[in-house]
Parts: structure tokens; sequence; C-alpha cells
């Protein structure tokens, strides 16, 4: 009896083993390298941890554009199970790899209400405080709140912060606003994007290629931007489809902008910032040439933004509607590599 017991735990160990051992082994993010292009040596995280939203598609397809077919090597980090690795856009305390941004030339960050354990913040607080380039997505206005640890020293990140000079934490500071509400009816309007015409007259090449867009997820509501160029103004339309009327009875909001920021060391870091960008709106085309002009301009080579940016797909791409908690379940950062 005594040897059947000791080979039962035997096995038992042997399976638990095996178990942790493939945990350890689970790709955390995903990369991929730079191709020949103007942004070949260039280095971008995405940052996806959205609940809502379906960042964990959106952002590992526009990282394929801009690598496939602009050069950029880019890394793209998940919220996730730290036991299993799978990605899991309800855990709001763990996404691993954020060290990549030390060397990285641009974050482009989808997240939502995260509170990250410091030993991963400080990465992006480093950054941050190097002043350079940030693009933030949809609900990076929100992208942080702290709840449990309130004496973290990174908790001036939350997006309700009363700390001195960070009122409104990353949103109001850093990218423009905060959260404030749907300006839109949720689920039920969405937005139709209007250029804005001083900007388009100054030929700004952030909006080359840019001219229809429609987007299901609805207006926010924006305060003052201060200083900022808005690019994109939202109107409510009526409806979940391109052929919506508009909502005339709701006035325009900005929906896509660009500022600046300095970091504790002086530098001065670009930001271009849109709340817009859930994965079903990166169905429309000029959307994504919108982002994707938004990120050669923050990293500085607006001069070599194309004509009009070839912003087709690299893999099949089949987003799910928004809704919370509805993110495909035992998805991987290895499902998103490209074959």
């Amino acid at each position: 009896m005594k040897n059947k017991l000791k080979y039962f735990l035997l096995i038992i160990l042997l399976v638990f083993s095996s178990i942790a051992s493939q945990s350890q082994t689970v790709k955390q993010w995903v990369e991929y390298n730079g191709f020949e292009g103007p942004g070949k040596g260039k280095s971008i995280v995405f940052v996806c941890g959205d609940e809502e939203y379906r960042s964990e598609e959106g952002l590992p397809m526009l990282a394929q554009i801009l690598a496939k077919r602009y050069g950029f090597s880019c890394t793209v980090l998940f919220s996730s199970d730290p036991k299993t690795g799978e990605i899991d856009p309800l855990n709001l305390s763990n996404i691993n790899g954020l060290e990549h941004l030390a060397k990285a030339d641009l974050l482009v960050i989808f997240t939502r209400f995260r509170e990250l354990p410091d030993s991963q913040m400080k990465y992006i607080d480093e950054y941050i405080k190097a002043g350079k380039p940030v693009v933030g997505l949809r609900t990076a206005t929100h992208a942080f709140n702290y709840k449990m640890n309130k004496n973290s020293p990174y908790a001036k990140y939350d997006f309700r912060s009363k700390v001195n000079g960070w009122e409104d934490g990353f949103g109001r500071q850093i990218l423009g606003e905060t959260w404030i509400s749907h300006h839109g009816n949720h689920t039920k309007e969405g937005t139709r994007g209007v250029v804005n015409g001083i900007e388009q007259n100054k030929k700004n090449p952030i909006l080359n290629g840019v001219s229809d867009i429609w987007a299901p997820t609805d207006v926010y509501t924006v305060r003052d931007l201060g200083n900022a160029n808005v690019l994109i103004y939202g109107q409510s339309s009526s409806g979940m489809t391109p052929e919506s009327p508009i909502n005339l009875k709701k006035s325009i909001m900005p929906v896509a902008w660009t500022k600046s920021y300095t970091g504790s060391n002086g530098v001065i870091g670009r930001v271009f910032s849109t709340t817009m960008g859930a994965s079903i709106d990166l169905l429309n085309e000029d959307l994504r040439r919108l982002i994707v002009n938004g990120c050669f301009w923050a990293i500085g080579m607006e001069m070599q933004i194309p004509v009009k940016a070839d912003v087709d797909f690299i893999s099949d791409y089949n987003p799910k509607m928004f809704g919370y908690g509805l993110f495909k379940k035992g998805m991987f950062p290895s499902n998103f590599e490209l074959k």
C-alpha cells in the first residue's frame, strides 16, 4: 500500500512539474522584427490591457502593419494570467515585458483601469520621465486606477489623481484628457469623424490619406485640450452603421489630437491621442491610416509619412464586437505570431 501511495504521489508531482515547466516556457509577448522600410532600426512597444474594446486583437494587427510594411520592430505586451501566460484582459495587475520600454522609441498604449505592481510600473514611469513619445488609444485616457496600493509612488498615474502636477493622472497630464463620460449613447451610437479643415489646409501629414472615418464606438466627452491640435472631431451617429444619420442634437467633440508633454529631464515628448481605436473600429481603413501616421509623427518621422499609407491587413483580421469581458478565451501571445 505504501509503495502504491508513493507511486501515486510521484505521478502527481511529475504532472505538476510538467505544467509548471510549460507555463515558464510560454511566450509572454509577441515580437515582429522590422522588415525593410523607413522605420528600420526603430522600436515600438504596444501595451494592451482593457476589458471591453479588444485591444489584444487590435494592437497586434497595427504592429504587424508597422513592422511588415514600414520596417519598425514591434513588441506587443498583454494583460495576462501570471501562472499560465494566457491573455486575460480581466487581470488588472499583470503585464509582462514592460522592460522593453527601456529601449523603445515609441509607446502605444491601450489599457483601462490597470493597477500594476511597482516592479512593472517603474518601466512606464521611467519612459515618461525621459520625455519619450506616446500614442494613446480609446481607454488610455483612463489607463490606470489605483485602488489597492494608494501609497504607491505611481498612484499619481490614477485617472482621478489629486497629486499636484498630476491632476487626473496619466490621461490628462500626458494624453490630454482623462475619463469624463460617454458623450454618445454607448452601444447605440457610433462616431462619424470630421477632419479639422484648418489642420488639413496646413497639410498636416498625419491627415495624409484620411477622409472617411466611422467607428462603432461612441464619442467620449472631452474638455478643453489647451494647446493641443485637434485633427478629427467626432459626431454621434444615430445608429451603429456607417450609413446612420448624425445626431444633430449632440455637439461635436475632439476624437483625435496631438500635443506634447515635458519629461522630468526637460525633454519634450510628442503625443498622439484618439478616443477611437477598439478592435472593431480598426476595420475602418482611414482610422488605421490615421493611427499609423500618428506613430510616424510621434517618433519625429513626419517627413516620411506616405501620401497614402498602405494599411492593408497582414494576416486575417476578424475582430469581435466590443463588450465587457467578451474577449476570446484560451489565447496566448503566440497565437498572434506571423505564420
